[in-house]
């Protein structure tokens, strides 16, 4: 057998109009092209579907016995259809973004407001996890993309820059490196130094000895979070080192930051996808807005 949609979709016209004429009508095709679909349904189930006459066209009786099982399959098809539409068209869909805490508590709920207010019926869940865990994530399946800064490449995920910013340090307003515009990575060494732990320490202290330099990062003390590095800056225990795109964070503790130079060491942040796996059209959709809108946030420029 091969029994087409447009023969069921016939099929159902005719049994619920009684009338050829009304249902060409309301599939919008001549009366011969509806006939020529029931007939070639009718050849292919080697049965026939409608009794006709003169004055009336009505089921046969398998005709009544499959129009409820054809016309429920063409109900739940038609659903199938409207929702992938409505994905389409971003009318509904939920997006997965696994990024670092300090980035889910300072740029990224900015890029989901601006975003929620072209598409409100999109729902985005935020994973805001340590940054060893985002690219992990992204490969489990859990999210649909991450965000965050450059890690070992593994042709398992696909890496799309997304900003380029040099470390700048952070400290009170009064301290004495607020009177500087630039400062050195040297002069840190005279202040207690806070830093965050793991591979943000380990990866500057190599940065920082390339090129055999003679600087070594020696922190008095490190923590989890950054939130929890700019309180202990704010009660003034000592400075700390922080990307500029947390600058709206820096600006609520009431902490003022400078470019660090000698060296200029710099971080890229990427967006990262699975090889080979499909976005949905609203991850999609997010994932190109986020681009475009940190390609204009005035915390990012200077890259």
């Amino acid at each position: 057998m091969n029994i087409t949609l447009r023969q069921l979709r016939a099929f159902i016209a005719v049994a619920r109009t009684g009338s050829f004429t009304l249902a060409a009508e309301s599939l919008f095709v001549t009366q011969s092209a509806l006939s020529g679909l029931i007939k070639e349904m009718e050849q292919s189930l080697g049965v026939r579907l409608f009794d006709r006459s003169t004055r009336r066209i009505q089921l046969s009786d398998i005709g009544r016995e499959i129009f409820p099982l054809i016309d429920k399959t063409l109900l739940d098809l038609d659903g199938v259809l409207h929702e992938v539409a409505n994905l389409k068209a971003l009318k509904k869909g939920l997006v997965r973004v696994a990024a670092p805490q300090l980035m889910c508590s300072t740029l990224l709920p900015e890029v989901i407001a601006a975003y929620r207010e072209q598409h409100p019926e999109i729902e985005i869940r935020l994973v805001d996890c340590a940054v060893e865990s985002v690219v992990s994530r992204v490969f489990s399946g859990e999210v649909d993309f991450g965000i965050g800064p450059e890690r070992d490449p593994n042709s398992e995920i696909r890496s799309d820059e997304l900003f380029t910013l040099p470390f700048h340090a952070v400290f009170p307003p009064r301290h004495a490196l607020a009177a500087k515009k630039e400062i050195r990575w040297a002069e840190l060494i005279d202040y207690p130094l806070i830093t965050l732990e793991g591979q943000f320490t380990e990866r500057l202290s190599m940065d920082l000895h390339e090129g055999k330099r003679e600087f070594d990062l020696a922190p008095q003390a490190t923590v989890t979070f950054m939130s929890t590095a700019l309180s202990m800056v704010s009660a003034g225990l000592g400075v700390t080192i922080c990307i500029p795109y947390a600058a709206s964070l820096v600006r609520l503790y009431g902490l003022e930051m400078r470019p660090l130079l000698a060296p200029v060491v710099s971080r890229r942040f990427y967006v990262f996808t699975r090889t080979g796996r499909s976005l949905t059209p609203a991850a999609e959709s997010l994932r190109a807005f986020v681009l475009k809108f940190i390609a204009g946030h005035p915390d990012l420029q200077g890259r």
